[in-house]
């Protein structure tokens, strides 16, 4: 029967700050947005509840957490009543997305007065226990095929660090340049809000950016005209294949190689360009060196002194980079290219599992 998520569930709501917990010990695990932050010697929830995150980074982000837990204040307690297994209400709450109702431009919210009104399909206590079942063997299949792709990922990082040494302290001897000197540093021509459209070109902002870095198949959501987009193609303020875009906010140094399929715009100062790149250095062994521990750190040692992670043109053009010899550099691109046939066929199983689960999920609620 179709019935409203307030008929299933009552809020609550917690006054805890991460600094409250900070030297804090205990038996009692307490969770934040981002996952398990620690444990505690008291706790919110005598039972099993489902927590989503109202404010912030990962807004609508729904966990299912244990009894005897808490969770601190940018998260939303929804605690299950006794016609609702917590597990079920759980997948409930993933199926509904609640990210669409947030509010607020510089800080998102989401209220549970908005999204209170939502109806789902309710099964008995019997059937819930079955369609629990199944959906935690289908998302069990998901994780695996997601824990394959991060080994190869993995072994990706791996034979970088046997070709090319540690990045930080240069064990190879590798020549090293600045990266101002090895390609052009900038980022996009301002769009502005009035220059967005609902259809057209897909304009990028930092978090699609950093959705298409993790392979996710993002649904662009803000899109330039056509013509606009014509005009900054021929002014030459669109990326060129092989060029690199770097995210400049929140996890600083995520790259993006262009790919001859790409046809979007993007956000300018929250996302940097790397264009005209020497020939000295390849656009896959840049991107990968970006993520080793010698840049990052690097990157993190320019944030000295800031309230704000923010990677400005200035310090991305101040970067020593390690210039090894290009065949070497084309032999980890080889081996790159074999790597990722294996990461196709993982990606579409996964791509499958996901279909499935997402076709459940509205058979079973919608």
């Amino acid at each position: 029967m179709k019935v409203k998520l307030e008929d299933v569930c009552e809020r609550g709501s917690s006054n805890l700050k991460q600094s409250d917990i900070i030297d804090k010990s205990g038996e009692y695990p307490i969770y934040g947005a981002a996952g398990y932050l620690g444990n505690i010697d008291f706790y919110h929830q005598d039972k099993p509840y489902i927590a989503v995150v109202k404010d912030g980074a990962g807004i609508g982000r729904t966990t299912l957490h244990p009894a005897k837990s808490s969770v601190i204040g940018t998260m939303q307690y929804l605690l299950p009543k006794e016609n609702v297994l917590p597990e079920y209400l759980y997948y409930v709450v993933k199926y509904m997305h609640l990210e669409k109702y947030f509010t607020g431009a510089t800080i998102p919210h989401i209220y549970f007065k908005d999204y209170k009104n939502e109806e789902f399909n309710l099964d008995t206590l019997d059937r819930q226990i079955e369609i629990v079942g199944i959906l935690k063997k289908v998302e069990d299949i998901i994780e695996f095929r997601r824990q394959e792709l991060d080994k190869l990922d993995n072994l990706i990082k791996a034979r970088f660090v046997e070709m090319f040494g540690d990045s930080e302290h240069n064990t190879k001897r590798w020549s090293i340049a600045k990266l101002s000197s090895l390609c052009n540093v900038g980022s996009s021509k301002r769009i502005y809000q009035s220059e967005l459209t609902e259809t057209g070109i897909p304009f990028l902002r930092i978090s699609d950016l950093n959705e298409r870095i993790d392979g996710k198949n993002n649904t662009p959501q803000l899109f330039i005209p056509n013509d606009k987009y014509d005009e900054l193609q021929t002014n030459g303020l669109v990326p060129s294949v092989g060029d690199i875009l770097v995210t400049a906010r929140g996890t600083l140094g995520k790259c993006y190689i262009i790919k001859p399929s790409d046809t979007f715009y993007f956000q300018d100062g929250m996302i940097s360009w790397l264009s005209d790149i020497n020939e000295s250095i390849t656009s896959l062994y840049l991107s990968y060196l970006f993520s080793t521990t010698g840049v990052q750190k690097q990157i993190a040692n320019l944030q000295a002194g800031s309230t704000v992670a923010y990677l400005s043109i200035a310090m991305l053009k101040n970067l020593d980079i390690m210039i090894p010899p290009k065949t070497l550099q084309q032999q980890f691109a080889y081996f790159v290219t074999q790597v990722n046939k294996s990461k196709v066929a993982v990606q579409a199983a996964l791509d499958k599992a996901q279909l499935l689960f997402d076709s459940l999920m509205q058979k079973y609620f919608g």
